[in-house]
């Protein structure tokens, strides 16, 4: 769990080093060879860099204990950051499509091909790294913010070897007009990406369910624990690293004693913690000695 949640934390430190080096490279070239399609992949890098940042702060932010003004802790910063990165990528998209327009209109031709080529090469082996690198971390933490950060880089990795595509088509062909119908299909490649981002960040601050098949194993847990004879108002969702589960279970003896009641709380209780051994789980059961689910509406 510590050697997670120090991967989680250091990965956007890394991400944000390579974005430098590549938003650096990749800019200087792209204003010299006059590509709208690197240019493009330039702007990527950087927003993908500062982006990164936001992320580093924002694990360190959900990181941190639950306190009595925020007792339920600081895991929905983490939806807010992968909904705020969303929009980003979603203004880069426009941006590309806007400056693809804008070089047809204008009949801009694209220069230093030859470096530019080079220079995607390089892109593409270094993006091609960090997409592995927090593709791992997000198997190991299944964290939104870290998902973000692996969307960016992996519409890196497309749009780069479309640029490279495209500079190689212009290369052999002088069909300068590739490159801007290749910064268009990028532009509207992040778009989709990130409405998807947006939605999933969305979703969390809204408090949508767990995942169709965790809560069928609660259900599953509970309807097979001893005791019980129904369940009723069951709620989940989850935030960053915690999950809550809410539920009331009719117990089969109306006349049990509390001690034997709790127990039986503590066996689902326990249970449904093995669904996920990483995620924080907080459990809240309501025990009721009859089904009342018809007197109550929730």
């Amino acid at each position: 769990m510590k050697q997670n949640s120090t991967l989680e934390k250091n990965a956007p430190l890394v991400a944000t080093s390579l974005s430098l080096l590549l938003a650096v490279v990749k800019l200087s070239v792209g204003i010299m060879s006059g590509s709208v399609a690197l240019l493009a992949s330039a702007m990527d890098s950087i927003m993908d860099m500062f982006v990164s940042i936001f992320n580093y702060l924002a694990l360190k932010i959900s990181d941190k204990k639950p306190t009595d003004e925020f007792s339920y802790g600081y895991g929905k910063i983490e939806a807010i950051v992968a909904t705020l990165e969303g929009l980003l990528v979603f203004g880069s998209g426009l941006f590309i499509i806007y400056e693809a327009i804008k070089k047809f209109f204008n009949k801009e031709i694209v220069t230093h091909i030859d470096l530019s080529i080079y220079v995607m090469v390089f892109s593409l082996i270094v993006v091609f790294g960090i997409v592995s690198f927090l593709s791992y971390v997000v198997k190991k933490s299944n964290n939104l913010v870290i998902k973000g950060d692996l969307l960016h880089y992996k519409t890196d990795l497309y749009s780069n070897s479309a640029v490279l595509l495209s500079l190689v088509i212009i290369y052999f062909t002088k069909w300068f007009w590739v490159d801007i119908v290749f910064g268009f299909v990028i532009g509207a490649y992040i778009i989709k990406e990130s409405i998807e981002l947006i939605k999933e960040g969305v979703e969390v601050l809204l408090d949508v369910s767990l995942e169709k098949e965790e809560v069928e194993k609660i259900k599953h847990i509970i309807r097979t624990t001893k005791g019980i004879s129904d369940f009723h108002f069951l709620k989940t969702r989850h935030a960053g690293k915690f999950k809550f589960v809410e539920v009331h279970i009719v117990l089969e003896d109306e006349n049990i004693s509390l001690h034997d009641a709790h127990t039986i709380a503590d066996r689902i209780e326990s249970a449904i913690k093995t669904i996920d051994h990483e995620a924080n789980w907080h459990i809240m059961i309501h025990l009721d000695p009859v089904d009342d689910s018809q007197s109550h509406k929730y």
